[in-house]
């Protein structure tokens, strides 16, 4: 008798969380077009160099964040989601995390003083203050994350999305006053990714507040000052528990942001800043798709996971039906901005980042057939999630991200920008192949598939929700 329960149960807080989905789209889809307006002003505003530096210094921050930090808010938000449904304590959770937290924050601290040298005369072209703002976003960022998965975990959506959204706010107001004469110069422009951060916690103490309220009050279905003073065999908390699953989203994570800013660290290498930023803007025409894209992969996954969860035979074929019907909205947009861009996609690259670079028709052609490569990449992962095969995807995208990487380094294309341009579209039309045929052909883990409402579900969610530029 107590099944039927369950099963309703989890129904509802599966279709709770599909309510949210349009909220969070549309919170981090303005999220994406303040920070694109940021870029937008930056490379107006500034010289092609300065412009360049400020695109290195941006890949370089959110490659390093995505790897240090995400753990830690994927950690929260499965976590303290679950033991706030089951009302046990969340105390052990925040601590261990907490920790964690400090222990990365301080080993980057350590390794980045140490690498001074290189960082800023290398990668940052001995500029102090880009080195100095790398250094303290970083720092900032862990404070960020941190929060992000603590609201996840509370469900307390409305202050995820002031919190990511102020962030891109804070960070554009310096390009505008920049812009309108307030400030000057590269180095304002730049505080920005700095401030973004610091500013955007003025958020947190509200959260923390209402926790402590309800604590305080005893409100139903959340643990009061009690209940973490429960006996040790409640406080139990295992960093094994769906360890494999977080690991899996954690690797495709990683790999879509090697695939998205490898390209200009890769070219700042070779060519120098003002070029890195002239290929940062040519794979804007991947990036901007795929911020707008994120309304249908967060929503896609809780819908093909109750599909996927009900097994029989009806939805296994909407479930291929939902997938198809997808991915030929897909191609349909992809032969849109084919059209576009061959009719006036380097005019169109000149209004939005100005004239001071010169952009190719057949570079934006192929970036473009890229992006609808990777876009259908994107829906098939979500199906492989949704069938509980995320470490057969996630083994896919690793290996096609080490293959875009590597294949920047081989001069089987000798002009370097059309080599990157051509990486991003090999590279994202081995990984739809691979992840078609992991979704073709499943063989799922019984404990990668994640229940509809779940914490596992909400936290692939959260991690498509990842700032995409």
């Amino acid at each position: 008798m107590a099944e039927p329960s369950s099963n309703g149960a989890a129904a509802e807080s599966g279709a709770d969380y599909g309510k949210t989905a349009s909220f969070l789209a549309v919170g981090v889809g303005l999220t994406g077009v303040i920070t694109y307006a940021y870029f937008l002003i930056a490379s107006h505003v500034l010289s092609k160099p300065d412009y360049g530096q400020i695109t290195v210094l941006w890949s370089a921050v959110f490659i390093t964040i995505s790897t240090l930090y995400r753990p830690i808010e994927q950690l929260l938000s499965r976590h303290i989601s679950e033991r706030t449904v089951k009302g046990r304590p969340i105390g052990q959770p925040m601590r261990v995390a907490s920790t964690i937290q400090l222990g990365l924050s301080l080993f980057f601290a350590v390794v980045a003083l140490a690498l001074r040298g290189p960082i800023q005369n290398t990668l940052l072209e001995g500029n102090e203050t880009l080195y100095w703002v790398f250094f303290s976003s970083v720092l900032f960022y862990a404070a960020s994350y941190f929060a992000r998965g603590f609201l996840a975990g509370q469900q307390r959506f409305g202050l995820f999305v002031a919190l990511i959204l102020s962030e891109s706010c804070f960070r554009t107001i310096f390009g505008v006053m920049v812009a309108i004469g307030i400030l000057s110069g590269q180095s304002a422009v730049a505080i920005g990714i700095t401030a973004a951060p610091a500013l955007s916690l003025v958020v947190v103490p509200f959260a923390f507040a209402r926790r402590a309220k309800r604590e305080q009050e005893g409100a139903p279905g959340e643990p009061g000052r009690e209940a973490e003073d429960m006996p040790v065999e409640d406080e139990k908390f295992s960093f094994a528990e769906g360890g494999g699953f977080a690991a899996g989203v954690l690797v495709i994570m990683f790999s879509e942001q090697a695939f998205l800013n490898a390209g200009p660290l890769v070219i700042r290498g070779l060519q120098g800043a003002a070029a890195a930023g002239f290929i940062f803007n040519v794979l804007m025409l991947a990036r901007a798709p795929l911020q707008l894209f994120q309304s249908i992969s967060t929503s896609i996954l809780p819908h093909l996971t109750k599909l996927h969860a009900s097994g029989t035979e009806e939805s296994g074929a909407e479930f291929n039906k939902t997938v198809r019907v997808v991915l030929l909205g897909i191609g349909a947009f992809t032969a849109l901005v084919l059209v576009v861009v061959l009719i006036a996609g380097p005019k169109l690259m000149q209004i939005a980042f100005s004239n001071k670079f010169t952009y190719d028709r057949p570079g934006l052609l192929v970036v473009s057939l890229g992006m609808g490569l990777y876009l259908c990449s994107v829906t098939v992962n979500q199906a492989c999630i949704a069938q509980g095969q995320v470490r057969r995807a996630a083994a896919r995208w690793i290996t096609c991200a080490a293959l875009f990487i590597g294949w920047n380094f081989i001069p089987l294309v000798s002009n370097e920008f059309r080599r990157v341009e051509f990486g991003f579209l090999l590279a994202a039309g081995v990984l739809f192949a691979l992840l078609y045929y992991v979704y073709r052909r499943p063989h799922e883990r019984a404990g990668d598939v994640p229940a509809p409402g779940s914490g596992e579900e909400l936290e692939a969610r959260l991690a498509m929700l990842d700032e995409q530029v």
